[in-house]
Order: C-alpha cells, then sequence, then structure tokens
C-alpha cells in the first residue's frame, strides 16, 4: 500500500513538472526576444524604470502582429577593440539571449559568418560577472527586411539657416565642424580631393561639443548621423540649428537580424515589416519617439562603400 502510495506521488510530481516544462516552453513560443541598445535616442533607450524610442515602438508592433509577447533583453556597446556591433549582436544571438537584435544597419560585412570564431558579449540587463569573461561562439546573421532609413545630414547654426544645400559643394566658404573619426568626418576630409580640410574643426565624440559650439555661432555646419540631431532637438526644443533635409549617399538601411538557424522567424517578422509599411504606420511612430522618419531605400542590403563615395555626393 505504501509503496503504491510512493509511487502515486511520484507519479503526481512527474506530471507536474512535466506540465511546468510544457508550460514554460509555451510561454518561450509566446514569447519574441529582442535585443535593444539602451543608450541610442531616439532610437531606443533604457534608464532605471524608463524606455523608449522607435525600435522599441516597432518591436511591440511586430511582436503583437506575430501574436506574441515582446521581451526586451537591454545592451550596451563597449568601446574596446573586442566589441564591435557586428560581434557583439551575433554574440547576443548565439548566446540565446535574444531572437533578434532591433535597429541594426544592413550592410553586407556586418552580415553572414563573422572572420572569427567566438567573442566576449556586451554588456546586458541582468549580466552576471562570468557573463563578461566568457566567449561564445559565433553563427550566422540574417537581416530581414529593414524599416527605415538611417541617413547623414547636413545642419546648419542659426547664421547659416538661410543657405540652400542640396550638395556637399554648397557647403564651400562655411565654417564646418565634426565629430573626429567618424563617418562623417571621413567624408568632409576627403570630398573634393580634400577641398574642406582647412575648413573643418574637429570635436571629440561623446563630448556634446558640437551643436553647443554650432548655437554660439562659431561653427556654421556640419555633416552628421540624422538621429543625433532629432536627439538634440528633442532636448533642446528652442535650438536655433536647422536641418536642411540634404542626405548624403552613403547611409544605412536599418532593421532586425537573427540568426540564420532562426529562418522561420525572419519570413515571419519580414511579413510584420511589411504589413507596417503598407499600412504607413512607422511614420507616426516615429513622430511619438520624436524621430525624423525616412523610408527604406532600395537595395534593401548595403553591398559596399566605395573610395568613390566619399569624394563626391
Amino acid at each position: 500500500m505504501k509503496a503504491r502510495s510512493a509511487a502515486a506521488l511520484a507519479s503526481a510530481a512527474l506530471i507536474l513538472t512535466l506540465t511546468a516544462t510544457a508550460g514554460a516552453a509555451a510561454a518561450e513560443e509566446e514569447t519574441l526576444r529582442v535585443c535593444l541598445n539602451e543608450n541610442i535616442p531616439p532610437y531606443s533607450f533604457h534608464e532605471g524604470k524608463e524606455a523608449g524610442g522607435f525600435d522599441l515602438a516597432v518591436a511591440e508592433a511586430v511582436a503583437k502582429r506575430l501574436g506574441r509577447m515582446l521581451a526586451v533583453q537591454w545592451f550596451e556597446t563597449g568601446i574596446d577593440a573586442d566589441s564591435s556591433l557586428t560581434l557583439q549582436s551575433n554574440a547576443l544571438l548565439s548566446d540565446g539571449r535574444c531572437q533578434l537584435i532591433g535597429g541594426y544597419p544592413l550592410f553586407r560585412v556586418a552580415l553572414g559568418r563573422p572572420a572569427v570564431e567566438t567573442a566576449r558579449l556586451p554588456g546586458f540587463e541582468g549580466a552576471k560577472p562570468d557573463d563578461r569573461r566568457r566567449r561564445v561562439t559565433l553563427g550566422e546573421l540574417v537581416p530581414t527586411k529593414p524599416y527605415h532609413f538611417a541617413p547623414l545630414t547636413v545642419i546648419l547654426s542659426g547664421s547659416a539657416a538661410g543657405k540652400s544645400i542640396s550638395s556637399l559643394a554648397d557647403l564651400a566658404g562655411l565654417r564646418l565642424g565634426v565629430n573626429q573619426s567618424t563617418l562623417s568626418d571621413a567624408i568632409l576630409m576627403r570630398y573634393g580631393a580634400g577641398k574642406y580640410v582647412n575648413q573643418v574643426t574637429h570635436f571629440i565624440p561623446g563630448h556634446s561639443e558640437l551643436f553647443p559650439r554650432m548655437e554660439s555661432g562659431d561653427i556654421d555646419a556640419t555633416l552628421t548621423e540624422l538621429r543625433r540631431f532629432d536627439d538634440y532637438r528633442d532636448k533642446h526644443p528652442d535650438t536655433k540649428l536647422k536641418a536642411t533635409g540634404y542626405f548624403h549617399k552613403i547611409g544605412f538601411n536599418m532593421g532586425y537580424v537573427g540568426l540564420g538557424t532562426d529562418r522561420p522567424l525572419i519570413e515571419a517578422v519580414n511579413a510584420a515589416v511589411s504589413d507596417l509599411i503598407a499600412k504607413r504606420e512607422l511614420a507616426a511612430m516615429a513622430k511619438s519617439a520624436g524621430m525624423t522618419y525616412v523610408p527604406p531605400t532600395e537595395p534593401d542590403v548595403l553591398e559596399g562603400i566605395s573610395i568613390v563615395d566619399f569624394f563626391k555626393d
């Protein structure tokens, strides 16, 4: 009798365990896990209990279309030699921290299989000390359809706000500023075989000096990422700086990236993104996030950048 009771208890315990396991598996299948950068406004930001941004809004909309709950894994980009966005994103995906990376530049060299086999994880919410020391075996990065375009644009100071800019040639005679060691820096320094070399003042990225120096009238114009100006304008609504509407030919479509082992999800996300674009919902999301929305351009993935692109518009 005792043996039967023990067996019954054991069976009941096994049933409960299997039920709990099945429930956890079902919950996992019903959740879309997306990694987002915690400090790249207005694309995405997260500090304490506050979170937002365009990429977060898009992730919520995609999850809704897939009939899933959204779980966000926030991460931070590093500045050491082993912390490229490509390797960090691959490590997060390959370690199972998320299924998709949001706001990823769709550039051919940043997709596929990396040149190295392993990489360290970036800092992420909930990380333990051992997570920063271990290395993760990397997989193949596969892109989704893009959901917006991230351009480089010319911003003018108040004193130069009336000037029309349709190409970089129109910057002749202006006092230029740029954050050093950026793509914008490379373009301005090489344009027209170096015609602007003596007009450019360089600023250290991350020190937030460029726009204030433009406000004070020391700098007339800059070439920068549109999202950086959107963020500045959101924090300084009384700014006299103006976006010109000019976009340089070098820019990146932004979308999601996942692993090659998860292609059914990639296809499902493609359908969701296509629906968002067709129904013109993305511009409204961008406006709510304080971001200027620019639709994706063709081709979906930028194959490469030619050195010629740095010398011309």
